[in-house]
């Protein structure tokens, strides 16, 4: 697919990403395709994924397969699953080793471009802050979005990123595990159905 090639070959943020505490390159990853059944939207790649040039390869892949109650095999078959962070690109690090946001340029750039060949979803993960803004339109921080998950499902689940950063967060909202989760699973197996 054309779209994707011209993802995969960006390099509008060579020079941010050039300042940042990595100095690195961009290597921007695109794994979608027309057709699947589940949007996985997430902030950007980490670093792991930055060099592994594959999604959410990292332990935060890990836990959000958990969430959803799927193995690789179906979560990385781009027929049934389509990953698409609001920047495509590792932002890199700060000088104090802090991950750096997504930078806005990518989004304006693609995004449209990219849920336009996608088409109809079925159902859309949209994980944090940014993702939750852009797809949801909401002012609200990620815990009140979350909290608020009823108002979007089932078609929408919003969820907090499943960095390994946020266990203190599941463990004093213990709903997201006894609700969330079970609806969200429930709702995946539809979809794939």
């Amino acid at each position: 697919m054309q779209l994707i090639e011209d993802i995969r070959a960006c390099q509008i943020c060579a020079e941010r990403f050039a300042k940042t505490a990595t100095a690195h390159e961009p290597r921007p990853v695109a794994w979608f395709q027309p057709g699947a059944r589940i949007l996985v939207v997430g902030q950007a790649p980490g670093a792991r994924v930055h060099e592994s040039g594959k999604p959410f390869t990292d332990p935060s892949g890990d836990r959000l397969r958990d969430w959803m109650g799927i193995g690789a095999d179906v979560f990385y078959d781009q027929s049934k699953v389509a990953i698409v962070p609001m920047a495509f690109c590792f932002p890199g690090y700060n000088a104090k080793g802090s991950d750096l946001p997504p930078p806005p340029i990518c989004a304006k750039t693609w995004r449209q471009q990219v849920m336009d060949a996608l088409g109809e979803v079925p159902l859309t993960l949209v994980i944090g802050g940014y993702a939750q803004k852009w797809h949801l339109g909401v002012k609200t921080g990620v815990t009140d979005t979350v909290t608020q998950w009823r108002d979007h499902a089932p078609d929408v689940y919003p969820l907090p990123h499943p960095s390994w950063r946020n266990t203190a967060w599941l463990k004093k909202h213990p709903w997201f595990a006894e609700e969330l989760l079970p609806s969200l699973q429930a709702r995946i197996k539809e979809a794939l159905a």
